[in-house]
């Protein structure tokens, strides 16, 4: 019987994560301005055969270090260079990060170790970045792996989870930088002033593992340092110090913003994560309360501040707090009777609050087209949507409060996978054709046989990323005085033919339109 749960434990285990990870993971192209420029970055790696110095239409590009290339580029060589490839580093680093979380809660608080794993990898935050070709999951994943391998370290003694926490930062410092480092000593410190026990600073500051951590990262940043002298001022300066304390890349957000963002990041798990939170708040300075609990609050709260201070916002920046916060949740269900120990109007309130985000959940999923195509609802549309999504909470609130709880699992898992499945059945393809370069890419190969060269004109950097990208060609740009002399192709915001042909001096040709992006696309003769 053991032996059947256990394979049952693996199998979940491995499913949820695979469905919420890989399923239908092209079925939308690459969009954003990162997702195709970091996937294009990767490519000219592969190609220059170079890999210290990362490059962009082959000039430096030192945004950010270079771990999330170097696992494209080997995902490129099994794969093929194609947009499924590209987002596979991220399905990666999210997997390793749900397999930490079972291995930690197995040794460290045993029976919890599949609720853990299965709140983290279902979370809005780890599935939808474990979707993209971004920066953001290798960075999340590989400090949130070292993070508990401190705690592992600190709750047992043994100095290889103190050397596990080092390696692992020096990876993070190699998926984002400096602010790996900087959160986790951050974290520790705070954690080791609320125990009133600074040894446990002190005991962390290990050579042996600062060296290894060091091995890890700085050969790296020493060699692209030395080929690109402007490296230092271009990452460190710009793309770190003036990120953070200023507004120079036009990201600004209010000083709240993050509280909404992490809250959707805990979906569906965001009510009980509330709940969770308030809990570990209230048992913080308790001499008899859980060292866990205070340990994942701390690091929610500075992962939350930190990047609440910073005066450039983007969601991604608050990933590595969502495993903390989503192993807060699993804390809270570690006694399968909590629901009973608290008051019954309490419980209520914790039921129907599940229940509604569950069901909104499934509602969303059911409208995504006219969300993703009108950004609004029709009444006429709505209606069987919303009976479905209210009868969906009834069920669940019924379930939740008749089994004190113990069905939340199951309640949780099914709505959430339909939810998806759902979205992305009915949702890939307006998302494929109002947000990515993609089908834009295949029907100006429809015409062009030769693959000439392309520029674009008054249209977003998302869609000169996505060009680049899926072309595999340098674009450039009119409005810069970017014209190429011979022969090419005009990707132009509607309406601009007029702009086109004075900017280019010469014959313009309207080949056709992209209606679902409003764009023209034209062709340029020679000189």
């Amino acid at each position: 019987m053991k032996n059947s749960s256990r394979l049952t434990d693996w199998l979940l285990l491995l499913a949820v994560p695979a469905f919420f990870f890989l399923w239908n993971l092209s079925s939308f192209g690459l969009i954003g301005a990162d997702e195709p420029r970091y996937a294009q970055v990767a490519r000219e790696m592969l190609a220059r055969h170079d890999w210290v110095t990362p490059t962009l239409g082959g000039i430096p590009w030192l945004e950010k270090p270079p771990l999330y290339y170097w696992q494209a580029t080997f995902a490129y060589r099994l794969f093929g260079v194609n947009d499924w490839a590209a987002r596979l580093p991220s399905v990666f680093d999210a997997f390793l990060l749900v397999l930490a979380v079972y291995w930690f809660l197995r040794r460290f608080r045993p029976g919890l170790e599949l609720d853990g794993a299965i709140i983290v990898a279902t979370a809005a935050g780890i599935a939808g970045f474990a979707r993209a070709a971004s920066t953001d999951m290798p960075l999340a994943a590989s400090f949130s792996i070292a993070m508990l391998a401190w705690y592992a370290w600190f709750e047992s003694g043994e100095k290889k989870y103190l050397a596990a926490f080092y390696g692992f930062l020096g990876l993070a410092m190699l998926a984002k930088g400096p602010v790996a480092p900087f959160l986790a000593i951050a974290v520790i410190i705070i954690f080791a002033a609320l125990r009133r026990n600074p040894g446990i600073v002190r005991k962390t500051l290990w050579i042996p593992g600062i060296l290894l951590g060091c091995a890890f990262a700085l050969p790296w940043y020493v060699l692209v340092q030395l080929r690109n002298p402007q490296f230092f001022h271009e990452f460190i300066v710009e793309h770190n110090l003036a990120r953070f304390g200023t507004n120079l890349y036009h990201h600004p957000q209010p000083f709240w913003y993050y509280i909404p963002v992490t809250l959707v990041g805990w979906v569906p798990w965001s009510i009980l994560t509330i709940a969770a939170l308030v809990a570990a708040v209230r048992q913080l300075r308790s001499p008899a309360g859980d060292t866990l609990r205070s340990f994942l609050l701390i690091w929610v709260g500075v992962i939350v501040i930190f990047f609440s201070i910073s005066q450039s916002k983007l969601p991604g920046y608050v990933l590595p707090a969502i495993p903390a916060g989503a192993l807060l949740a699993a804390e809270l269900t570690r006694d399968k009777s909590f629901a009973t120990k608290i008051a019954s109007w309490l419980r209520v309130v914790i039921a129907s609050a599940h229940a509604s985000l569950l069901a909104s959940l499934v509602f969303a999923a059911l409208v995504i087209q006219y969300l993703v195509l009108e950004h609004r609802v029709p009444w006429n549309a709505a209606a069987v949507p919303l009976a479905s999504a209210i009868a969906i909470a009834i069920a669940i609130f019924v379930l939740l409060v008749k089994s004190d709880f113990r069905t939340l699992r199951i309640v949780t898992l099914v709505p959430a996978i339909v939810a998806l499945a759902v979205a992305l059945r009915f949702g890939a393809q307006p998302i494929d054709e109002t947000l990515s370069a993609r089908p834009v890419a295949n029907e100006l190969g429809n015409f062009d046989p030769h693959h000439l060269p392309i520029a674009v004109f008054l249209v977003p950097r998302e869609t000169e990323y996505g060009l680049t990208f899926y072309r595999d060609q340098v674009v450039s740009r009119y409005e810069l005085g970017q014209i190429p002399q011979g022969e090419h192709l005009v990707v132009a915001a509607q309406g601009f033919q007029k702009g086109v042909a004075k900017a280019a001096g010469r014959k313009v040709t309207y080949l056709g339109n992209f209606a679902p992006q409003k764009l023209d696309y034209f062709y340029v003769a020679s000189l």
